[in-house]
């Protein structure tokens, strides 16, 4: 009784401000998500990830064995889903990116800070951090066939996760005036990203959702099975695994329907992946809390 009170606390208020989002626009009111997408991706999220990582008290040892977990993590499932979508013979284009990118912003963030606490947050930042740096590059050459890294140099996200390892590695703070702005700041980042989430499922056309279940349902199982394998491989700390296993089997990023719709690719069979994976992971994630907790 008390580890299912646990979850539905961690997760309930994740989901209620996705509702908000999602009913918001299903009553017909305004909602300039490209407006608020920006305000979060160009201050808020940097804002958030910077203080993180500067006041992060995660042993330097540890931190660097996650962020190696990470990076193993994201290559192996890369390459897991490679062979997959060749062995079966779907489109590439259209379905690696939403098979290898989950929702490690939107969602992850949220519940890594409700599930973990301040070390969560620590953790899930660099998790983060890691997979747009995956999803500018590799992310985008799916889709558009090219590469692109002047679109990660230009992302705030990466300088302010540069900037923070490197406050982080020398020890330093900024002064407390600025600190509070900062954070002021970079606690808007959670509710906007919630509601968005919820605004862009609710304007989502979805196709073929056939297939997405089952596509979903695999992307789910084998994230699960690859972050606990990488986890236990890395020997990390309890919050380092349940951080790394849970932005693992996070539902597709709606990132991978906006690029999808940018460069041509199938955009209505990514929204389908998006919705059914979301919609899935109601009743996932508090099963994968469960185990984790």
């Amino acid at each position: 009784m008390n580890l299912t009170l646990t979850v539905m606390e961690i997760v309930a208020p994740v989901f209620m401000l996705a509702a908000v989002g999602f009913t918001w626009v299903k009553l017909g009111f305004e909602y300039r998500i490209q407006f608020v997408t920006r305000l979060a991706t160009t201050l808020a999220v940097p804002c958030l990830i910077f203080v993180a990582l500067m006041q992060t008290e995660i042993a330097g040892d540890d931190l660097g064995r996650f962020t190696l977990a990470t990076i193993a993590a994201n290559l192996a499932l890369t390459v897991v889903f490679w062979v997959f979508v060749r062995v079966t013979g779907i489109d590439q284009r259209s379905y690696l990116s939403p098979l290898v990118f989950g929702n490690t912003g939107n969602l992850g963030l949220p519940l890594c800070i409700f599930a973990f606490g301040q070390a969560g947050l620590g953790y899930a930042v660099v998790f983060l951090s890691v997979t747009a740096l995956w999803s500018f590059t590799y992310g985008i050459y799916l889709f558009a066939g090219r590469g692109s890294l002047g679109t990660v140099l230009r992302q705030p996200m990466v300088w302010a996760t540069i900037l923070g390892a490197v406050f982080l590695w020398q020890g330093w703070q900024t002064p407390t005036f600025l600190t509070n702005g900062l954070e002021l700041i970079g606690q808007m980042a959670v509710p906007m990203m919630l509601v968005t989430l919820g605004v862009a499922v609710a304007r989502l056309t979805p196709d073929k959702i056939g297939k997405a279940i089952w596509l979903s349902l695999i992307k789910l199982v084998v994230s699960f099975a690859l972050g606990w394998s990488v986890a236990i491989l890395f020997e990390l700390t309890d919050e380092a695994f349940g951080v790394l296993v849970l932005q693992m089997v996070t539902p597709v990023a709606v990132t991978s329907y906006l690029l999808a719709e940018r460069f041509g690719a199938d955009s209505n069979a990514v929204a389908g992946m998006v919705v059914t994976s979301t919609l899935m992971s109601v009743a996932a994630l508090p099963l994968v809390l469960a185990i984790l907790l």
